[in-house]
């Protein structure tokens, strides 16, 4: 038996990522978002939603870019501290040890230790009601070259224990279960 509930946004698992901003060293700053997403591919393009209210809002209004950095099972603690702690008060790269390195595209740094670091530009902002999103280009993509098949050039992100977010919680992922188009596949 299923029962009603009222309307929220309840589609998990999601990423957990730290999004990079700021133009100079001075405004750097780290904000851990969820609510985060793939929404074309050609142009590749993202999307991000941010409070006003954050600490970041002004510098990603003000620069029109920044850098979605994907978390792993060992960026957990950083992950969560720089969500629940405010540029504000605290330099989030030195509290947490993240290193900032420039990007090849946008002036928001990277983080160095993140596997896979997407620079991105804003194309148009959108107000919600809670949140505004933030729509975006993808730019750049950084990828972290232990996670490259030398043979293939295939990207191996599942090996980097990606961190997901679901309803308060932080997850790592658990086995593979198939691939896309495993389904419908000719057995051999």
């Amino acid at each position: 038996m299923k029962e009603d509930w009222k309307p929220g946004t309840m589609i998990y698992p999601l990423p957990a990522i730290l999004v990079s901003c700021g133009s100079c060293e001075e405004e750097y700053n780290i904000l851990t978002v969820s609510w985060v997403g793939t929404i074309c591919t050609n142009p590749a393009m993202c999307y991000i939603s941010v409070r006003p209210e954050r600490y970041s809002y002004p510098i990603l209004k003000k620069n029109m870019e920044f850098v979605l950095n994907l978390t792993t099972k060992d960026m957990a603690y950083a992950t969560d501290w720089c969500g629940v702690r405010s540029g504000k008060d605290y330099d989030k790269f030195k509290e947490m040890n993240l290193t900032p390195e420039k990007g090849k595209i946008v002036s928001a740094p990277i983080i160095k230790e993140s596997p896979l670091c997407i620079e991105c530009k804003v194309k148009e902002i959108i107000s919600l009601g809670s949140h505004d999103m933030f729509i975006a280009e993808v730019v750049n993509v950084k990828a972290d070259s232990r996670y490259i098949d030398k043979e293939t050039g295939k990207l191996n992100l599942a090996e980097t224990n990606p961190l997901v977010y679901v309803h308060g919680a932080y997850y790592n992922l658990g086995e593979k279960i198939g691939k896309f188009g495993w389904s419908v596949e000719k057995k051999k």
